[in-house]
Protein backbone atom coordinates (compact mmCIF):
# COMPACT_ATOMS: atom_id res chain seq x y z
CA UNK A 1 0.00 0.00 0.00
CA UNK A 2 1.49 3.53 -1.03
CA UNK A 3 1.71 5.80 2.09
CA UNK A 4 -0.49 8.68 2.14
CA UNK A 5 0.75 12.24 2.23
CA UNK A 6 -1.01 14.64 4.66
CA UNK A 7 -0.63 18.37 3.36
CA UNK A 8 -1.28 21.46 5.21
CA UNK A 9 -2.57 24.13 3.23
CA UNK A 10 -3.67 26.72 5.24
CA UNK A 11 -4.58 27.04 8.88
CA UNK A 12 -7.06 23.72 9.85
CA UNK A 13 -7.22 22.64 6.16
CA UNK A 14 -5.14 19.83 5.12
CA UNK A 15 -4.73 17.71 1.59
CA UNK A 16 -4.94 14.11 1.83
CA UNK A 17 -3.07 13.16 -1.32
CA UNK A 18 -2.47 9.42 -1.70
CA UNK A 19 0.19 8.39 -4.34
CA UNK A 20 0.57 7.66 -6.92
CA UNK A 21 -3.03 9.27 -7.64
CA UNK A 22 -4.32 6.25 -10.42
CA UNK A 23 -7.43 4.27 -10.46
CA UNK A 24 -9.13 4.03 -6.84
CA UNK A 25 -6.02 6.15 -4.99
CA UNK A 26 -7.79 8.80 -4.83
CA UNK A 27 -7.52 12.48 -2.38
CA UNK A 28 -9.32 13.69 0.14
CA UNK A 29 -9.48 16.94 2.28
CA UNK A 30 -9.68 17.68 5.78
CA UNK A 31 -11.03 20.59 7.40
CA UNK A 32 -11.02 21.75 11.25
CA UNK A 33 -11.48 24.68 13.62
CA UNK A 34 -12.00 25.20 16.89
CA UNK A 35 -14.96 22.16 18.01
CA UNK A 36 -15.46 21.40 14.51
CA UNK A 37 -13.97 19.04 11.92
CA UNK A 38 -15.39 18.01 8.30
CA UNK A 39 -13.52 16.06 5.80
CA UNK A 40 -14.39 16.39 1.89
CA UNK A 41 -14.37 12.89 0.71
CA UNK A 42 -13.02 9.16 2.08
CA UNK A 43 -11.20 6.54 0.28
CA UNK A 44 -11.61 3.41 -1.30
CA UNK A 45 -11.27 0.70 0.95
CA UNK A 46 -11.83 0.09 5.10
CA UNK A 47 -8.07 -0.31 5.58
CA UNK A 48 -7.07 3.15 3.33
CA UNK A 49 -10.25 4.82 5.27
CA UNK A 50 -8.69 3.87 8.85
CA UNK A 51 -5.74 5.31 7.89
CA UNK A 52 -7.71 8.81 6.92
CA UNK A 53 -9.07 8.43 10.43
CA UNK A 54 -5.89 8.64 11.83
CA UNK A 55 -4.62 11.14 9.79
CA UNK A 56 -7.55 13.50 10.88
CA UNK A 57 -6.66 12.44 14.55
CA UNK A 58 -2.89 13.40 14.08
CA UNK A 59 -4.17 16.95 13.52
CA UNK A 60 -7.42 17.12 15.67
CA UNK A 61 -8.90 15.30 18.70
CA UNK A 62 -12.25 16.48 17.20
CA UNK A 63 -13.91 14.05 15.05
CA UNK A 64 -15.51 14.70 11.76
CA UNK A 65 -18.63 15.90 12.29
CA UNK A 66 -19.90 16.21 8.17
CA UNK A 67 -18.30 14.06 5.17
CA UNK A 68 -19.31 16.06 1.69
CA UNK A 69 -18.43 13.75 -1.01
CA UNK A 70 -17.77 14.96 -3.88
CA UNK A 71 -19.55 12.61 -6.64
CA UNK A 72 -21.19 8.80 -6.06
CA UNK A 73 -17.40 6.94 -7.15
CA UNK A 74 -16.54 3.99 -4.54
CA UNK A 75 -13.16 5.37 -4.22
CA UNK A 76 -14.57 8.62 -3.18
CA UNK A 77 -17.49 7.32 -0.99
CA UNK A 78 -17.02 3.82 0.41
CA UNK A 79 -15.30 4.75 3.50
CA UNK A 80 -18.26 6.91 4.60
CA UNK A 81 -19.21 3.72 6.87
CA UNK A 82 -16.04 4.85 8.93
CA UNK A 83 -17.08 8.04 10.12
CA UNK A 84 -21.12 8.18 9.75
CA UNK A 85 -22.39 7.42 11.83
CA UNK A 86 -22.06 9.77 13.95
CA UNK A 87 -20.67 12.11 11.27
CA UNK A 88 -23.57 13.30 8.69
CA UNK A 89 -22.83 13.00 4.82
CA UNK A 90 -23.58 15.94 2.29
CA UNK A 91 -23.78 15.87 -1.08
CA UNK A 92 -25.79 16.71 -4.42
CA UNK A 93 -29.02 15.48 -4.53
CA UNK A 94 -28.11 13.49 -8.10
CA UNK A 95 -25.18 12.24 -6.13
CA UNK A 96 -27.47 10.52 -3.90
CA UNK A 97 -29.39 8.70 -5.94
CA UNK A 98 -26.60 7.99 -7.93
CA UNK A 99 -24.69 6.27 -4.90
CA UNK A 100 -27.75 4.50 -3.82
CA UNK A 101 -27.89 2.84 -7.48
CA UNK A 102 -24.09 2.10 -7.93
CA UNK A 103 -23.83 0.66 -4.44
CA UNK A 104 -20.55 -1.41 -4.03
CA UNK A 105 -20.67 -2.12 -7.61
CA UNK A 106 -17.09 -0.85 -8.25
CA UNK A 107 -15.75 -3.62 -5.93
CA UNK A 108 -16.83 -6.31 -8.24
CA UNK A 109 -14.43 -4.85 -11.17
CA UNK A 110 -11.34 -5.27 -8.83
CA UNK A 111 -11.90 -8.34 -7.18
CA UNK A 112 -8.36 -8.82 -6.05
CA UNK A 113 -8.13 -5.80 -3.68
CA UNK A 114 -8.66 -5.86 -0.30
CA UNK A 115 -11.87 -4.08 -0.25
CA UNK A 116 -12.71 -4.97 3.57
CA UNK A 117 -15.72 -5.36 4.82
CA UNK A 118 -17.70 -2.13 3.39
CA UNK A 119 -21.29 -0.68 3.94
CA UNK A 120 -22.52 1.89 2.19
CA UNK A 121 -23.47 5.27 3.88
CA UNK A 122 -25.85 7.56 1.61
CA UNK A 123 -25.75 10.97 2.09
CA UNK A 124 -28.37 12.37 4.78
CA UNK A 125 -28.27 15.82 3.69
CA UNK A 126 -28.66 16.83 -0.26
CA UNK A 127 -28.98 19.95 -1.80
CA UNK A 128 -29.33 21.60 -5.26
CA UNK A 129 -27.10 24.23 -6.20
CA UNK A 130 -25.24 25.68 -3.75
CA UNK A 131 -24.79 25.02 0.29
CA UNK A 132 -23.10 26.99 2.89
CA UNK A 133 -21.16 24.57 5.62
CA UNK A 134 -19.54 26.13 8.61
CA UNK A 135 -16.77 24.74 10.18
CA UNK A 136 -16.22 26.68 12.84
CA UNK A 137 -14.35 29.79 11.58
CA UNK A 138 -14.12 28.50 8.56
CA UNK A 139 -16.57 28.64 5.42
CA UNK A 140 -17.10 25.87 2.97
CA UNK A 141 -19.24 26.66 0.10
CA UNK A 142 -20.36 23.52 -1.65
CA UNK A 143 -21.22 24.23 -5.74
CA UNK A 144 -22.58 21.73 -7.67
CA UNK A 145 -21.37 21.30 -11.53
CA UNK A 146 -22.79 19.02 -14.21
CA UNK A 147 -22.36 17.21 -16.24
CA UNK A 148 -18.81 16.95 -15.93
CA UNK A 149 -17.04 14.31 -14.41
CA UNK A 150 -20.04 12.79 -13.68
CA UNK A 151 -23.85 14.20 -14.24
CA UNK A 152 -23.70 15.83 -10.55
CA UNK A 153 -20.10 17.04 -8.93
CA UNK A 154 -19.56 19.01 -6.10
CA UNK A 155 -16.78 21.13 -5.61
CA UNK A 156 -15.69 22.44 -2.02
CA UNK A 157 -14.40 26.25 -2.32
CA UNK A 158 -12.71 27.87 0.81
CA UNK A 159 -13.34 31.61 -0.06
CA UNK A 160 -10.88 33.20 3.03
CA UNK A 161 -7.93 30.48 2.48
CA UNK A 162 -8.31 30.44 -1.46
CA UNK A 163 -8.39 26.86 -1.73
CA UNK A 164 -10.30 24.69 -3.84
CA UNK A 165 -11.23 20.78 -3.65
CA UNK A 166 -12.28 19.62 -7.31
CA UNK A 167 -12.98 16.23 -6.55
CA UNK A 168 -12.38 14.52 -10.00
CA UNK A 169 -13.00 17.59 -12.13
CA UNK A 170 -9.47 18.07 -11.94
CA UNK A 171 -6.98 14.98 -12.26
CA UNK A 172 -3.21 15.88 -11.54
CA UNK A 173 -1.07 13.79 -13.83
CA UNK A 174 -3.76 11.56 -13.98
CA UNK A 175 -5.82 11.87 -17.72
CA UNK A 176 -9.28 13.47 -16.90
CA UNK A 177 -12.30 10.78 -16.75
CA UNK A 178 -15.69 12.22 -18.84
CA UNK A 179 -17.25 8.28 -19.19
CA UNK A 180 -19.75 9.06 -17.13
CA UNK A 181 -20.66 12.83 -17.42
CA UNK A 182 -19.55 15.74 -20.42
CA UNK A 183 -16.23 16.47 -22.32
CA UNK A 184 -18.28 19.71 -23.25
CA UNK A 185 -19.86 19.94 -19.78
CA UNK A 186 -16.04 19.55 -18.11
CA UNK A 187 -14.82 22.09 -20.32
CA UNK A 188 -17.89 24.66 -19.24
CA UNK A 189 -17.17 23.92 -15.79
CA UNK A 190 -13.96 24.57 -15.91
CA UNK A 191 -14.40 28.00 -17.16
CA UNK A 192 -16.76 28.23 -14.24
CA UNK A 193 -14.00 27.43 -11.73
CA UNK A 194 -11.57 29.61 -12.94
CA UNK A 195 -13.68 32.51 -11.61
CA UNK A 196 -13.40 31.75 -8.15
CA UNK A 197 -9.90 32.89 -8.34
CA UNK A 198 -8.39 29.98 -6.27
CA UNK A 199 -4.56 30.03 -5.30
CA UNK A 200 -4.50 26.46 -4.33
CA UNK A 201 -6.31 23.57 -5.97
CA UNK A 202 -6.60 19.74 -4.25
CA UNK A 203 -7.76 17.54 -7.28
CA UNK A 204 -9.19 14.16 -6.95
CA UNK A 205 -6.55 12.38 -7.55
CA UNK A 206 -2.55 13.54 -7.77
CA UNK A 207 -0.01 15.87 -6.27
CA UNK A 208 -1.89 19.26 -5.31
CA UNK A 209 -1.14 22.17 -7.44
CA UNK A 210 -2.31 25.56 -8.58
CA UNK A 211 -4.81 27.39 -11.32
CA UNK A 212 -2.31 25.60 -13.94
CA UNK A 213 -4.61 22.31 -13.29
CA UNK A 214 -7.53 24.27 -14.80
CA UNK A 215 -5.04 24.69 -18.22
CA UNK A 216 -4.12 21.38 -18.16
CA UNK A 217 -7.23 19.85 -17.77
CA UNK A 218 -8.62 22.13 -20.33
CA UNK A 219 -6.28 21.40 -22.34
CA UNK A 220 -6.49 18.29 -22.56
CA UNK A 221 -10.49 17.85 -23.42
CA UNK A 222 -9.87 20.47 -26.40
CA UNK A 223 -7.58 18.04 -27.69
CA UNK A 224 -10.14 15.02 -27.44
CA UNK A 225 -12.85 17.24 -28.98
CA UNK A 226 -10.19 17.76 -32.00
CA UNK A 227 -9.61 14.68 -32.29
CA UNK A 228 -13.34 13.50 -32.54
CA UNK A 229 -13.55 15.68 -35.35
CA UNK A 230 -10.93 14.37 -37.23
CA UNK A 231 -12.25 10.78 -36.05
CA UNK A 232 -15.71 11.37 -37.45
CA UNK A 233 -14.45 12.77 -40.67
CA UNK A 234 -12.38 9.72 -41.17
CA UNK A 235 -14.88 7.31 -40.36
CA UNK A 236 -13.33 5.92 -37.35
CA UNK A 237 -14.61 4.45 -34.22
CA UNK A 238 -13.20 5.83 -30.80
CA UNK A 239 -11.56 2.59 -30.60
CA UNK A 240 -9.68 2.83 -33.96
CA UNK A 241 -9.10 6.35 -33.31
CA UNK A 242 -7.61 5.72 -29.85
CA UNK A 243 -5.39 3.08 -31.22
CA UNK A 244 -3.75 5.64 -34.05
CA UNK A 245 -3.96 8.77 -32.44
CA UNK A 246 -0.69 10.12 -30.86
CA UNK A 247 -0.77 11.07 -27.39
CA UNK A 248 1.83 13.49 -27.02
CA UNK A 249 2.62 15.55 -24.44
CA UNK A 250 -0.34 13.57 -22.45
CA UNK A 251 1.00 10.06 -22.88
CA UNK A 252 2.91 10.46 -19.09
CA UNK A 253 -0.69 11.12 -17.73
CA UNK A 254 -1.78 7.67 -15.54
CA UNK A 255 -4.86 5.86 -16.79
CA UNK A 256 -4.51 7.28 -20.59
CA UNK A 257 -7.10 4.28 -21.02
CA UNK A 258 -9.46 6.79 -20.70
CA UNK A 259 -8.71 8.07 -23.68
CA UNK A 260 -11.58 5.74 -25.44
CA UNK A 261 -14.33 7.06 -23.10
CA UNK A 262 -13.46 10.35 -23.59
CA UNK A 263 -13.86 10.07 -27.27
CA UNK A 264 -16.96 8.07 -27.07
CA UNK A 265 -18.51 11.34 -25.36
CA UNK A 266 -16.81 13.56 -27.30
CA UNK A 267 -18.15 11.61 -30.47
CA UNK A 268 -21.90 11.58 -29.24
CA UNK A 269 -21.24 15.53 -28.49
CA UNK A 270 -20.23 16.20 -31.53
CA UNK A 271 -23.19 14.70 -33.31
CA UNK A 272 -25.77 16.70 -31.19
CA UNK A 273 -26.16 14.52 -27.93
CA UNK A 274 -27.57 15.98 -24.75
CA UNK A 275 -24.85 17.05 -22.46
CA UNK A 276 -24.77 14.26 -20.22
CA UNK A 277 -26.92 11.47 -21.73
CA UNK A 278 -27.27 8.14 -20.13
CA UNK A 279 -24.37 5.77 -22.24
CA UNK A 280 -23.79 2.24 -21.52
CA UNK A 281 -21.29 2.46 -18.94
CA UNK A 282 -20.34 -1.49 -19.13
CA UNK A 283 -19.71 -1.13 -22.90
CA UNK A 284 -17.40 1.99 -22.63
CA UNK A 285 -15.72 0.28 -19.82
CA UNK A 286 -15.37 -2.61 -22.06
CA UNK A 287 -13.66 -0.81 -24.81
CA UNK A 288 -11.07 0.67 -22.38
CA UNK A 289 -9.73 -2.56 -21.57
CA UNK A 290 -9.90 -3.82 -25.07
CA UNK A 291 -7.56 -0.97 -25.64
CA UNK A 292 -5.31 -1.05 -22.41
CA UNK A 293 -5.24 -4.63 -23.09
CA UNK A 294 -6.85 -5.98 -20.34
CA UNK A 295 -8.35 -4.93 -16.49
CA UNK A 296 -6.54 -1.56 -15.54
CA UNK A 297 -4.96 -1.85 -12.42
CA UNK A 298 -6.34 -0.96 -9.18
CA UNK A 299 -3.63 -0.27 -6.33
CA UNK A 300 -6.31 0.63 -3.83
Amino acid sequence: MSSPQLQQLAEGVYAYVQPDGGWCLNNAGIITSGDSTALVDTAATEARALLLREAVRSVTPVPPSHVVNTHFHGDHVFGNFVFAPPATVIAHRGTRADMATAGLSMAGIWPSVSWGDLSLVLPSITYSSSMTLHVGSIVAELIHFGPAHTSDDTVVWLPEQEVLFTGDLVMSGATPFCMMGSVAGLLDTLGELRKLGARTLVPGHGPVGGPSLLEETEHYLLRIQQLAREGLAAGLTPLELAREAPLGEYAGLLDSERLVPNLRRAYAEEQGAVLGEQMDVVELFGEMVEYHGGLPPCRA
